[in-house]
C-alpha cells in the first residue's frame, strides 16, 4: 500500500518488504521506462528520470536494471510501450481502494484486478467515485537521524514544499505534485537521503480506522493480493488500524 501507516510498519517488521524486493524493482523500472519515454534518457536533462534513478539506487536496484529500463523507455530496447490504468472500489467495511497499473495489455490488467476484487468479496466502482476521496500530493519520507528538523524545514519550504511533519521515526514532507521534483532535487543536492517510498501519491482526505482484527486481516490480504499482480504499481486506501489491532497483528 502506498504511503506509510501502522500496517506498512507491521509488514516491514514481518519481513514482507524484503520478500517483495523483486516487485519493488519491477515497479521502479516501469516508472523509469515511462519517464525516459516522456523526457529522454539523459538524467541531466530529465529531472523526473533523475529522481527515479535516485529512488532506484536507494532501493539497491542493480545498475544493469536501471540502464535496461532507461533504454526501453528511449526505444533502444524493446518492451517500453506501457499504458496507465486506474481501477476503484470498496473493500470490506466500505474501505476505499484505488488501484494504479502500468501495463502493456489493458485487457489483462483489467481482468486480473477484477478477479482480485471478486475473490475478496470487494466491489468495483465507476471511475472517479472513489478517487475523489483522495488528494494527489507529493510525499517524501526522511529518517530523522539523517537530517536536522529546522534545517530540513527551511530547505524544503524554500524549495516549495507545503508542509513538514513527524511520522514515527521519520519526517514526512508534503508537496504539490508539480513541486515534487524540485523539492526532491533540493533534498538530494543537500546530501540528505530520501526513503524509497517517496513519490507522488494519493492521500485520503479522511482515514477509516478498523477496530476488528478479522476485518483488518481481510483487507490486508486483499491489498496484498492486488499488490502481487504484475501490472499493479500502487494500491491506495483510506484504511487504518487501531493501536490495539496493530499490537495484535505484530504479536502473531
Amino acid at each position: 500500500m502506498a504511503g506509510h501507516s501502522k500496517w506498512a510498519n507491521i509488514k516491514h517488521k514481518k519481513g514482507k518488504a524484503d520478500a517483495a524486493r523483486g516487485k519493488v524493482f519491477s515497479r521502479i523500472a516501469k516508472e523509469i521506462i515511462v519517464a525516459a519515454a516522456a523526457g529522454g534518457g539523459n538524467p541531466a536533462d530529465n529531472i523526473q528520470l533523475r529522481a527515479l534513478i535516485q529512488k532506484a539506487k536507494a532501493a539497491n536496484m542493480p545498475n544493469d536494471n536501471i540502464d535496461r529500463a532507461v533504454k526501453k523507455g528511449t526505444g533502444e530496447l524493446e518492451g517500453g510501450q506501457l499504458m496507465e490504468g486506474s481501477y476503484e472500489g470498496y473493500a470490506a467495511g466500505g474501505i476505499a481502494v484505488v488501484v494504479k497499473v502500468l501495463t502493456d495489455n489493458k485487457n489483462r490488467s483489467a481482468s486480473e484486478v477484477r478477479f482480485a476484487f471478486t475473490k475478496a468479496g470487494a466491489n468495483m466502482a465507476e471511475q472517479g467515485a472513489v478517487s475523489r476521496m483522495f488528494q494527489r500530493k507529493g510525499q517524501i519520507f526522511i529518517d530523522k537521524d539523517k537530517a536536522d528538523e529546522d534545517t530540513l524545514m527551511d530547505l524544503v519550504l524554500e524549495a516549495g514544499a507545503e508542509d513538514l511533519k513527524t511520522d514515527g521515526d521519520q519526517f514526512e514532507i508534503i508537496t504539490d505534485p508539480a513541486d515534487f521534483d524540485t523539492v526532491s532535487e533540493a533534498i538530494t543536492s543537500a546530501g540528505i537521503p530520501m526513503d524509497e517510498e517517496s513519490q507522488i501519491t494519493l492521500i485520503p482526505d479522511l482515514l477509516t480506522e478498523v477496530s476488528d482484527v478479522d476485518q483488518a486481516k481481510k483487507i490486508m490480504n486483499f491489498v496484498d493480493a492486488l499488490e502481487a499482480l504484475d501490472d499493479v504499481q500502487y494500491v491506495y486506501t483510506n484504511f487504518d488500524i487501531s493501536d490495539e489491532i496493530a499490537a495484535q497483528l505484530e504479536a502473531e
